[in-house]
């Protein structure tokens, strides 16, 4: 490790050394790498080092390489290291996220220096989820949209997820159903003008929760949250069905879809009116819930609509996706 990085991580966490270090992941398109760095001395046995580095030729997995995409990627690893730095803290115990304990950036390199989940207990990471799974992680954003409802933006996405219309164009111009393509801008109006906007995660896959071996949702109030989440990069103003419908087409199939989604949605709106009553004053719970729950099918139009013109052949492309987007055009209102 070169000596500057080192002397940012040293000084971020009071360590006396770096004993060892460990790729995690290369970040998207070539931008980097998430690094785990085992420590002694100080306060931390071992952090993540999120070091960006914007290449000089950019890839992507998907053909997906123009101007457009490399800005929004450099846009949101800039709106990550704002949120740490300034939101991140305000999260409390029942939406847990990495601590970070440093950001420092130079030319064309930031790095993020933040608390390890693993180490702090989190340390399971699902590729498939049982309905406890997704209920710990429903809680969590119930949580955090109660968190952050109703907040400022600044220094985030003016509007929350990767897959919104204005960021892209080029998406929806590949996309060949010509009756959602038209009807992509009203959608994208009806949630923009949502009255009730929170802060989304913008990429709350079931990839970025991680989970505590030993936890469920039965446990008692006194536990230990069940997951922690990470990866901020697509933070932003939006309404929170954007995340629970993103969320359920992360780790469920079309038939569990359509089987799950009201005992899911009334889960989620259990836990969240509840975190709102605590965490919010003069609310209208009654109002909120209509309008989040009219607005879940909307939103879940709303990533078919990018995913349909991303990667047509991608497995989230089903009838349950299909159904669902042709009830909410045939209800739109130009």
């Amino acid at each position: 490790m070169l000596p500057a990085i080192a002397n940012i991580v040293l000084s971020a966490t009071g360590a006396h050394a770096i004993d060892n270090s460990t790729v995690i992941q290369s970040l998207w398109s070539g931008y980097g790498q998430i690094v785990r760095l085992e420590l002694s001395g100080g306060a931390y046995r071992s952090v993540i080092l999120k070091h960006i580095k914007l290449p000089d030729v950019t890839t992507h997995p998907r053909g997906w390489n123009t101007g457009l995409s490399h800005q929004r990627k450099i846009r949101s690893y800039q709106v990550e290291a704002h949120w740490y730095q300034r939101y991140a803290a305000h999260c409390a115990n029942d939406c847990v996220v990495p601590i970070c304990l440093a950001v420092k950036a130079h030319q064309n390199e930031t790095f993020l220096v933040l608390t390890d989940l693993d180490d702090a207990g989190y340390d399971v990471r699902k590729d498939k989820a049982d309905t406890d799974d997704i209920y710990a992680c429903l809680d969590w954003l119930a949580s955090f949209h109660a968190t952050f409802l109703n907040s400022k933006t600044d220094g985030l996405w003016e509007c929350g997820t990767y897959w919104h219309l204005d960021t892209r164009p080029d998406e929806l111009a590949a996309l060949d159903d010509v009756t959602l393509r038209n009807a992509a801008p009203l959608i994208d109006q009806k949630l923009r003008q949502c009255r009730y906007q929170t802060l989304v995660h913008g990429d709350a896959k079931l990839a970025n929760f991680c989970f505590r071996p030993d936890s469920s949702t039965l446990d008692s109030p006194l536990s230990p949250p069940s997951v922690a989440a990470v990866d901020f990069q697509y933070i932003g103003h939006g309404c929170g069905m954007k995340d629970v419908a993103y969320f359920l087409g992360s780790c469920l199939n079309e038939d569990q879809c359509e089987a799950m989604e009201s005992q899911l949605l009334d889960y989620y709106f259990s836990i969240f009116l509840d975190r709102v009553a605590h965490k919010k004053a003069n609310i209208n719970a009654a109002e909120l819930e209509n309008e989040w729950r009219e607005l879940y099918p909307v939103a879940w139009a709303d990533f078919h609509r990018f995913i349909k013109g991303w990667s047509p052949g991608h497995w989230k492309i089903n009838s349950y996706s299909e159904k669902i987007t042709t009830s909410v055009i045939n209800n739109l209102q130009p």
